[in-house]
């Protein structure tokens, strides 16, 4: 066999391939049917023009005898000028009267079997038509990737349950205020930042709410507290495409008291556990009740990754509305780990305050009085959206997602790396990713958690990637109501989602002298202060070296430019508007 040496069109060759038939009598095609007339001895073997074979390969005859003019008469199709003009038509043409046929597309023969190559060779000898397999070879294309519009991410609604309160503006306005939400527990000698006075009423059903965890009661509330906010109601409720909304809602350690209690329980026996103690002790049934609840049929799952588990899922939400899977995400964390064995387990490993004396004062964040982390428990949820589908029904648009990234320090299991690589590159990456120039961000809410090592260290990586930025704000929403657990990022992202909407930041409460070594110049003080968030960067990281980034901005009519270097690269170049600016200023990739 010879191989074409080009082939102009690929449609059009084709459409030649498939008409290929033979000059003589026999050889004829039938028109209706669009069978080949076959010899006798090839009868029962009708071949149907352009079908597969089994190897994957179309089955077609050869043209002889009467050359290109007998093609011509038999093909329904004229073959376009451009094929007819080509080296390709000329050379198969060439081809056509030595050998009887010529592979085209560039294929190559497949392998045959004896019968397919005893047809053949008695075909050639006797003149009849030879039927031969090709497999078209994969055509590399040289056109450009079309530029799309890249679908934009917004937040319509924010659920919270937390020491401060269990809504969003009371949750944010106890914030402002510095008001501590950390105190003496009523049963254990420990502090903790404790939720009181919870009902779930009129949001869970009684029945649930008797045999699930207080996690999992925490999530379904903040759930359909993100959704009222959002103001999903039930008209709205009935007209969305369930199909194309999810909820990604994780936890770092999933439902520990209902698991605890089966534990005491089978003391006694086992007939005296909650049956449902292991699936409401695992880490993705939140998300799954609460889909179970709405009949959202999107994506459901959950991602545990300690205390960074809301950032890794708000990431991966939002990437499912990006990608075009999803219109609507509810995602975020919750974790509730007040209970003897999270406090008995973290006290061991020597990471929680001592200071129970004065718990309002315990959780101290780039304090050089600190002595550890402060538990806390609740819930914070998100409701993102794409834009156009927020716009279409008429939704308050809080701020718009614009990116993140994650990363791992691969270096110890509680311990973040000495030199915060890990930190830095996720925070370029995530810079990268949303298309952000460093001096854009204005504002970062920290995981700062009120151990001296780590917070030092995030300190140390942050000013290392924005040292020249002297409009810089930042602070730790631990220092008032303590560490949350997997529910910390979202239950932040709350705080810095507040930050863009109202322009105003929270203080840090307990910050009377800095570390040596931290910059005070970037902190916010005891008092809030007012500040334009132009972007925000909320970070988290997690036992294990988890780390997670994520990039919030007000929303704003912005054009999408791509920058064709950039976009190579798969990064997107944002053009805002911003206040007091005449001409739109082109935002980098933060690459440096």
């Amino acid at each position: 066999m010879v191989v074409a040496s080009s082939v102009a069109s690929p449609l059009c060759t084709w459409l030649v391939a498939a008409c290929m038939t033979v000059g003589s009598e026999k050889g004829k095609l039938c028109k209706s049917s669009g069978y080949l007339k076959c010899p006798k001895k090839l009868s029962r073997r009708k071949i149907l023009v352009g079908q597969k074979s089994k190897n994957g390969g179309s089955l077609v005859s050869s043209l002889y005898g009467s050359g290109i003019s007998s093609l011509m008469s038999f093909c329904p199709f004229e073959p376009c000028e451009e094929y007819c003009n080509s080296q390709g038509l000329s050379s198969s043409f060439a081809l056509f009267g030595e050998n009887g046929f010529s592979l085209l597309f560039g294929s190559k023969a497949l392998p045959m079997n004896r019968k397919q190559r005893r047809l053949n060779q008695a075909a050639s000898n006797s003149g009849k038509t030879m039927i031969v397999a090709v497999q078209p070879e994969k055509q590399v294309s040289m056109k450009k990737k079309l530029v799309t519009k890249k679908r934009r991410v917004v937040v319509t609604g924010l659920g919270v349950v937390s020491p401060l309160g269990h809504d969003a503006d009371e949750f944010y306005g106890n914030l402002l205020e510095g008001i501590s939400g950390l105190a003496r527990l009523r049963h254990l000698t420990r502090i903790a930042g404790e939720i009181k006075n919870f009902s779930a009423d009129g949001w869970v059903s009684p029945k649930l709410s008797k045999r699930a965890d207080k996690f999992m009661l925490y999530l379904l509330t903040a759930g359909k507290k993100a959704l009222a906010d959002g103001g999903i109601t039930e008209d709205v409720m009935a007209e969305l495409d369930k199909t194309r909304c999810g909820i990604i809602i994780g936890s770092a350690l999933g439902g520990m008291k209902v698991f605890s209690d089966a534990i005491e329980a089978l003391r006694i026996s086992h007939k005296k556990m909650n049956p449902f103690c292991i699936p409401f002790a695992t880490t993705n049934m939140g998300s799954a009740v609460l889909a179970m609840d709405l009949g959202w049929m999107g994506p459901n799952y959950s991602i545990s990754a300690a205390c960074a588990t809301s950032n890794f899922c708000i990431l991966d939400a939002a990437n499912h509305i990006i990608r075009g899977e999803t219109d609507m995400m509810l995602c975020g964390g919750s974790d509730a780990a007040i209970v003897p064995i999270g406090l008995g387990g973290f006290a061991a490993c020597r990471a929680l305050s001592q200071r129970n004396h004065e718990p309002t004062k315990a959780s101290r964040p780039w304090d050089v009085h600190c002595d550890g982390f402060v538990v806390g428990e609740g819930a914070g949820v998100l409701l993102l959206e794409e834009l156009e589908h927020a716009k279409r029904r008429g939704a308050t648009i809080y701020a718009e997602f614009l990116g993140g990234s994650s990363t791992c320090d691969a270096y110890h299991t509680t311990e973040p790396h000495p030199d915060g690589r890990g930190i830095v590159l996720c925070i370029e990456k995530a810079l990268a990713e949303s298309g952000v120039a460093r001096d854009d961000i204005n504002y970062i809410n920290a995981h700062a958690t009120s151990t001296q090592s780590a917070d030092l260290i995030e300190h140390q990586a942050i000013v290392h990637c924005f040292g020249q930025n002297t409009e810089l704000r930042m602070n730790s929403t631990k220092s008032m109501i303590g560490h949350l657990l997997g529910a910390a990022g979202a239950v932040e992202a709350v705080a810095t989602v507040k930050a863009v909407q109202t322009g105003w930041i929270h203080p840090n409460v307990n910050l009377e002298c800095p570390y040596k070594g931290v910059d005070a110049n970037i902190l916010i003080g005891c008092k809030r202060e007012r500040l334009d968030v132009k972007v925000a960067l909320s970070n988290s990281l997690g036992f294990g070296g988890h780390n997670a980034s994520i990039v919030f901005a007000a929303y704003r009519e912005a054009d999408i430019k791509i920058n064709q270097q950039n976009y190579r690269h798969g990064h997107w170049d944002y053009c805002f508007r911003l206040n007091n600016r005449k001409q739109a200023d082109v935002m980098n990739t933060g690459r440096r």
